[in-house]
């Protein structure tokens, strides 16, 4: 099954066809056309997203999170030669 998100993103890719449609200067046919090539191609490239960012997020330890304090770093006033 098509996920929504991948309709609408493929409406946006076939945008510019829609609007041409409607100043008629493209058949509906083609426009249709560019939707049915723009859902594969979408679908691709939300999958691609979907996989690189699938890992962030998740606490492969299981454990809770721990609290870290922040040290204060000595600066120096030393100006380069």
């Amino acid at each position: 099954m098509i996920r929504p998100s991948v309709l609408l993103f493929a409406l946006v890719i076939s945008a510019p066809a829609l609007y041409r449609y409607v100043l008629d200067q493209l058949d509906l046919t083609d426009v249709l056309i560019r939707f049915i090539i723009a859902v594969p191609i979408a679908a691709l490239l939300l999958a691609a997203l979907r996989f690189v960012t699938a890992g962030y997020g998740r606490n492969d330890e299981g454990g809770e999170a721990v609290a870290v304090t922040p040290t204060p770093v000595e600066v120096h006033d030393e100006k380069p030669a």
